[in-house]
Parts: C-alpha cells; structure tokens; sequence
C-alpha cells in the first residue's frame, strides 16, 4: 500500500496538474485533434486522483483512534469536493474551447468565402477589363482601316492630280509650240508688212514724183 504521506503528496501533486491542464484546454486553440490529446490526459489525471483518494478514504477507515479516522475522513471529503471543482471547471473550460474552435472555423469559413469572393470579383473583373481592352483594339484596328483607306484616297487622288499636271503640262507644251509659231509667224508678217509699207512708200513717191514731173513739164515747159 501507498504510505500516507506519499498519498496526500499525489493527490496535491494530480489536483495541481489537472488545474493546469484545464488551463490548457480552456487555452487550446485547436483544432479539435489537440482538444482531444489533452482531454485524454486530463482524463487519465482524473483517474489517478480518483484512485489515491480512495486509497487515502480506505487508509481513514483503517485507524484505530477515531479522532484520526474522522480527521482522515474530512479530509477525504475535501479532496471530492475540490475533485468535483475541478471537473466542473473541465467540463467548463471544454465548452469555452469547442465554442472558440467553432467560431474560429466560422471565420476561416467565412474568410475562405471572402477570398473566393474576391477571386470571383478579380475574375470578373479581369474579364471585364479583357474585354474592354478587345474593345478597344478593334476599334483601333476599324480607325487603322479607315485610315488606311483613306491614305489609299488619297494616294489615288494624288496620283490622278499627278496624270492631269502631266496631260497639263504636255498641253503647256503643246501651247508653247503653238505659241512659238504663232509668234514666228507673227514676226514674219510684221517683216512682210513693212517690206510692203516700204514698197507701197516707195511706190508713192515714184508716183507723186512722176505727177510732179508732168505739171512741170505742162506748167513750166520752159523750165
């Protein structure tokens, strides 16, 4: 049998580690797999202290002076009630837990939602923004088509202004040919129309010389 001594050294010693344990289990925060490695233990604990009050409650009957035996016995009744303490206090210190554990896994749960709702947003939202971006390159590549056909317009237009300033210009020539004979031509009669004026000058004075020369001879026949 377990002396005496050493069995009150236990029972302190077990009622010290169960408090301590319940410390723990009230400050476990999860998940339940941890809850219930300490509540094994705790049990176990339990199981000792269970057994040494026995023992010590057995040790009590066995005294022969009944002062003794009742002090024993009070003492035995003490350790069952701070027992019963300490199992209360366990049962309460398992409830705080499991609640902490089940909001903490509601808040995971609900974080977990957050971020897949923020995925779906970002999602959402990259797809948006993909699609404003196809957007705008189409209507980047319709104004580049527009504006390549345009310069093509353009390039044609330029292209026919340049055939006419050639036909024009082949027409300049065609003028200026016509222009330098017609002032060939020009300068030909004016040299014809003063040869003529010349002839006709001359011819004028052969004539006005000639009547001079009859009434002189008819007027002044003896001159």
């Amino acid at each position: 049998a377990v002396p005496l001594r050493v069995c009150h050294q236990e029972i302190v010693k077990f009622d010290l580690e169960i408090k301590a344990a319940v410390q723990d289990i009230r400050d476990c925060p999860g998940p339940l797999s941890a809850l219930t490695e300490l509540n094994a233990a705790v049990k176990e604990k339990f199981r000792h202290l269970r057994g040494r009050i026995q023992e010590l409650e057995q040790m009590a009957k066995e005294q022969d002076k009944e002062s003794e035996k009742q002090a024993l016995l009070q003492e035995v009744e003490n350790h069952k009630k701070q027992m019963l303490s300490n199992q209360a206090a366990w049962r309460k210190a398992n409830l705080a837990c499991k609640i902490a554990i089940d909001n903490s896994e509601k808040d995971q749960l609900l974080q977990g939602r957050d971020i897949l709702r923020q995925r779906k947003t970002t999602k959402e939202s990259l797809a948006e923004s993909a699609s404003n971006i196809t957007e705008s390159l189409m209507g980047i590549s319709r104004m580049m088509s527009q504006q390549v056909q345009q310069s093509e317009e353009t390039v044609q237009t330029l292209a026919n202004s340049s055939r006419t300033i050639l036909e024009a210009n082949e027409e300049f020539k065609s003028m200026s040919g016509t222009i330098q004979l017609g002032r060939k031509l020009i300068t030909k009669y004016n040299r014809r129309e003063l040869t003529d004026k010349l002839l006709i000058f001359l011819a004028l004075a052969l004539f006005l010389a000639t009547v001079l020369y009859i009434l002189k001879k008819r007027l002044f026949p003896f001159l």
